[in-house]
């Protein structure tokens, strides 16, 4: 761990107070079905918009760092998705259909930039303890953030749940302000992202088949994979279980995440990062083929473990071998590529997920189990056609 940079982990402290308000997404349905007024359809599609406007925020954000500089671009995407979701509970409904999605779109930037910066500040061969830095600090602020979130909704009202957000992103703008170098590293990305950037994008991706491959493996596992937090809790709620039940399973996930995922990352820093890309991904087939077999408690159990096995393995070195096979100057929008592919679930997975489920719900298990696993042979497949150097060495 001493091979992670100070400002990695200053820069992975502010992500954890900054997840400790990053809860109205958690919260914007009720939001808006309660103090709003709004009918279900039209809050759903409300928040449809703002899950698109974080997918796009990711899938972008990299490339304005690559060309203005990853520090620059975090401030301002920070600084604009703060206030605009400081001014969510006084705009009229019409505003909030611009508002609230540009506000998303910052704050998937800011994600983006984040991801970028672990890039060009970790040495090759420590990334992927460096982005492990990163997601046990965001996760450990996404476990305690929904419990102050209700507690400020419970005492005061949800509109003061988006002042929140807003005033601890500015905090955190403002802290990045102070913490990141205001030259180097956070600069060193931004030549050669003009005019023809497009063009030579699509020709570094075609150059590294097996970071195409990846990319795609990654959305259609994250679809699967997020079908826990939209299908799952309607599935357990038809079979009698609480959910207070499903909080606890979602509570094992975060709890096995924060306690294992940085010794495993460390235990595994030297092992071939495709062959475990592809293990975690298996995993998470298996965990939906497991709840294919029957919903008991032993079975709901099974299968958040295996998510939540599959995920360590998965997560931290799939981002940390996008970095590593990033031409110079472009990891901005290789980590950004990556970014997008890990969020497309939060809109893919519940209209996809509950449309299924609403036709023939005893297929959507074994269906997601089948994806996954065809999502992990994928990557593996590419393991003897990648560089030899890059594929068996730790990334």
């Amino acid at each position: 761990m001493r091979a992670v940079p100070k400002v990695v982990w200053l820069l992975a402290a502010g992500a954890f107070a900054n997840m400790l308000v990053a809860y109205t997404f958690i919260y914007l349905v009720l939001y808006l079905t309660g103090p709003r007024g709004l009918p279900v359809t039209q809050a759903g599609a409300i928040a449809g918009l703002s899950g698109a406007g974080l997918v796009a925020g990711n899938f972008t954000g990299g490339w304005f760092g690559d060309r203005f500089g990853h520090r620059c671009t975090l401030l301002a995407a920070a600084t604009t998705s703060g206030a605009g979701l400081i001014s969510l509970p006084l705009l009229p409904i019409p505003a909030l259909l611009v508002v609230l999605p540009v506000a998303q779109y910052a704050a998937g930037a800011v994600r983006a930039s984040n991801s970028a910066l672990v890039a060009v500040s970790v040495p090759e061969g420590a990334r992927r303890q460096g982005y492990a830095v990163m997601r046990f600090a965001s996760n450990a602020g996404f476990t305690i953030g929904p419990l102050i979130g209700a507690a400020i909704a419970a005492r005061f009202s949800y509109g003061w749940l988006f002042v929140a957000d807003g005033a601890g992103t500015l905090c955190f703008a403002a802290y990045a302000a102070r913490i990141l170098p205001a030259q180097g590293v956070s600069r060193a990305a931004g030549r050669g992202a003009g005019s023809g950037a497009a063009p030579r994008l699509w020709a570094e991706l075609r150059a590294r088949p097996a970071v195409l491959v990846l990319l795609g493996a990654i959305v259609v596992t994250d679809t699967v994979y997020r079908q826990q937090y939209s299908t799952l809790p309607v599935h357990l709620a038809a079979h009698g279980y609480s959910t207070a039940f499903y909080a606890a399973l979602l509570a094992v996930n975060g709890g096995v995440i924060l306690l294992l995922e940085i010794p495993v990352t460390l235990a595994l820093r030297r092992a071939a990062p495709l062959r475990i890309i592809a293990a975690g991904l298996l995993l998470v087939g298996l965990g939906y083929a497991v709840l294919g077999l029957g919903t008991s408690v032993g079975a709901a159990v099974a299968l958040m473990l295996l998510l939540t096995a599959g995920e360590i393995l998965y997560k931290t070195p799939a981002t940390a071998y996008v970095a590593d096979h990033s031409p110079a100057g472009m990891q901005g929008r290789f980590q950004s590529l990556y970014a997008g592919a890990s969020v497309t679930g939060t809109v893919l997975a519940p209209p996809l997920g509950t449309a299924l489920y609403a036709a023939a719900p005893s297929l959507l298990w074994p269906l997601c189990g089948a994806l996954a696993l065809c999502a992990a042979f994928a990557v593996f497949a590419t393991v003897p056609s990648a560089s030899p150097a890059l594929a068996e060495e730790g990334a």
